[in-house]
């Protein structure tokens, strides 16, 4: 630990914050990387007195601070950590970074099952840094998840974050396309939940650079309508949903009534757009029958 005098770090911090950025992304370089906490910022705040222990050097804060406002990469994974809900996640290029309006959907859940005893069997199609379904797995302890990727470094990514957020064993990874490594759990699932690729192709193209330059594509581009997965995971649903199984999906802020009607097409009832803390239609859901 370094030890320096709080006068001499808010200094500093000024200093930082006039070069552009915002303050959310500079709590995240001081947290995870300086040791510092959101709750001891404020405390400095009402106390300013007195040292301030880091684990790393301001320089080389500093440095990684440069790295995010001159070349674009975003602040989480320079820091390789990320905050979602109440989770701290590993995060790398391979992972898209968790958005906090994807943070709704576990809240989505919530008010459909009430009962945290519940003995859900649930699915996450796509789970990247693993995110969602680990929330669930913890808030649900009772319950069993299954979560897919396409990708095996992200599957790594996900199970590790798991492994260090919960002692649970009640949520299991597997590799492979949206349903396909699930053949095994067809009519059994109560639940499934993705938030898959769903920016039309157009709209990829003039992504901001810090997106389209950093995260990875495959998690991003849906097609030249962007409901190429969304069709997928819509229409092969009713073969792995029990009846009266729920299907939770994130969509583009425009997609929600094309949404609507391919669940409708493929026997959804109960089926309801969902907005964001912003008032976009960022959820639709339905019921199989």
């Amino acid at each position: 630990m370094l030890s320096i005098s709080l006068e001499e770090f808010l200094t500093w911090k000024k200093k930082q914050l006039s070069k552009g950025g915002d303050q959310q992304s500079f709590t995240v370089l001081l947290d995870c990387l300086g040791g510092i906490s959101a709750s001891d910022l404020n405390l400095m705040s009402i106390n300013p007195e007195g040292k301030i222990h880091l684990k790393k050097k301001l320089e080389f804060l500093e440095s990684v601070w440069d790295d995010h406002l001159f070349k674009s990469c975003p602040i989480q994974y320079l820091c390789g950590i990320t905050f979602w809900r109440d989770l701290k996640l590993k995060v790398t290029n391979k992972v898209l970074i968790p958005r906090p309006e994807t943070e709704l959907i576990v809240d989505i859940v919530f008010n459909i099952f009430r009962r945290k005893s519940e003995k859900l069997f649930f699915a996450e199609l796509g789970t990247g840094s693993g995110a969602i379904s680990i929330a669930l797995a913890l808030a649900y302890p009772s319950s069993d998840g299954v979560a897919t990727d396409i990708d095996q470094d992200a599957l790594e990514i996900a199970t590790k974050n798991f492994i260090n957020s919960s002692k649970q064993s009640n949520l299991k990874f597997y590799c492979g396309n949206w349903w396909s490594p699930l053949e095994s759990f067809k009519g059994k699932l109560d639940l499934a939940i993705s938030n898959p690729p769903y920016i039309p192709k157009d709209i990829y193209e003039k992504l901001p650079k810090e997106v389209k330059n950093f995260e990875p594509k495959v998690a991003l581009l849906g097609g030249e309508d962007g409901l190429k997965h969304i069709r997928e995971i819509i229409q092969k649903a009713p073969l792995f949903l029990k009846e009266k199984g729920w299907l939770i999906l994130e969509n583009h802020f425009d997609q929600g009534e094309k949404v609507k009607q391919l669940l409708l097409k493929n026997q959804f009832t109960s089926i309801e757009i969902v907005k964001d803390l912003s008032g976009i239609g960022r959820f639709t859901i339905g019921r199989y029958k």
